[in-house]
């Protein structure tokens, strides 16, 4: 519920916004200015204001500019992608006053080649599929025993890892891309375990297999965190790194968890995070982050055993909530996704003025969509956002 004040300022806001040709009164200059401090520290004592998440994204492009949706043309044909966020860029200045959108062309010659991932040891296929604009990773096994063959066939390809990951051309490009300084591939984040399991093994199938047969189950969230470990061990060395050397932090993102129940989950997919923070995250300053824009809030007291220092939730998780269980976390949300894509622009206020005073006290809030930013995000809702949080999410 809002307070007779925060609905008076939201009025105020719209009203001023409403006059002012759907722009909303921002001092662009400062705002950008308090942003740079704000964003540097958002738990910091003596920040001005919220630091502002709402960035955009190359899937912004097509309502802003009245282009029709191509993802795919927009991921593989670069003059088209650079002519599209070059004129979102002039829009974007005109309207919010910075260029949001890389133009760079990039190198080619200074990409290392592609190294096989998890999805490769478990033999999971990616497909476009191009009514939903995306890839989606397929089944790998379909039932008990072609699970447990599947795994067999992980753990001998575990084995000899460094020989099944690298490409055959690694180390002539190694001696070359070395010799350019260009860093090296990193193992630090991935597909969390629970929806990279669903992905392989199916959703039902692993929710039967973790209640009816555990000591397989058992055995996949091993292969799994077996896995993880060794890519990342074997591209730390590549890069010439012990584990003393190697550089900290890991991030998952893992929709699907919000599947299971506290006690299954803590069976398969807490002892992965753990192990894998533990390995690489073990200082309370690393970064231990997580996604999950689904309603896994009943998973909150388990994710506040491991130290999370960022999180990004579901729009139906409540920050003050996601700060009890996590008081140490930066919390990136709790923007309704479609809330903002949709240019609901009270609600839009209403979810800000109501996420900053459920975190203004401990602070730690940038304020960003619970999730993905989707198409039909305007330039509009974020200047409406700056300005927010400019005349009302400050912290003076």
């Amino acid at each position: 519920m809002l307070t007779p004040d925060e609905q008076q300022n939201i009025d105020w806001l719209l009203a001023e916004t409403h006059a002012h040709d759907g722009l909303a009164p921002v001092d662009l200059p400062r705002f950008w200015a308090d942003q740079a401090i704000a964003s540097a520290d958002p738990f910091g004592a003596h920040i001005p204001q919220v630091p502002l998440g709402v960035l955009m994204s190359g899937e912004c492009v097509y309502d802003e500019l009245g282009v029709a949706e191509d993802y795919w043309r927009y991921d593989h044909d670069v003059d088209w992608r650079i002519e599209l966020n070059t004129a979102y860029n002039d829009r974007a200045e005109q309207i919010v006053g910075r260029r949001l959108l890389s133009e760079e062309r990039g190198d080619p010659a200074r990409v290392w080649p592609a190294v096989k991932g998890l999805a490769d040891l478990f033999e999971a296929e990616s497909v476009w599929v191009p009514g939903t604009w995306s890839w989606w990773l397929q089944e790998s096994a379909h039932d008990e025993a072609e699970l447990a063959a599947l795994l067999d066939r992980v753990d001998a390809r575990l084995d000899h890892l460094r020989a099944v990951i690298l490409p055959a051309n690694w180390e002539e490009e190694k001696a070359r891309l070395t010799a350019l300084g260009v860093p090296p591939p990193r193992f630090r984040g991935l597909r969390g375990p629970v929806t990279f399991a669903t992905s392989i093994y199916g959703i039902e199938n692993l929710l039967f297999l973790i209640m009816d047969n555990p000591e397989l189950a058992a055995r996949l969230r091993e292969t799994i965190l077996r896995a993880i470990l060794g890519i990342a061990r074997v591209l730390d060395e590549e890069a010439g790194d012990t584990p003393d050397t190697a550089p900290h932090g890991f991030f998952f993102a893992d929709d699907n968890c919000y599947l299971l129940t506290p006690a299954m989950y803590e069976f398969f997919g807490y002892p992965i995070l753990k192990a894998c923070f533990e390995r690489y995250a073990p200082h309370p300053g690393d970064s231990r982050y997580q996604h999950s824009d689904s309603a896994m809030g009943h998973l909150l007291p388990l994710l506040g055993t491991l130290g999370m220092t960022g999180v990004n939730l579901g729009p139906t998780v409540p920050a003050d909530e996601i700060r009890r269980h996590l008081p140490h976390a930066i919390i990136h949300g709790q923007l309704a996704p479609f809330t903002f894509s949709r240019n609901d622009e009270r609600q839009i206020l209403v979810e800000f003025f109501r996420d900053f005073r459920l975190t203004r006290r401990e602070r730690g809030l940038v304020f960003s969509t619970a999730g993905s930013l989707n198409n039909g995000s305007r330039l509009t809702g974020m200047r409406l956002l700056m300005s927010a949080i400019q005349h009302f999410g400050r912290y003076e």
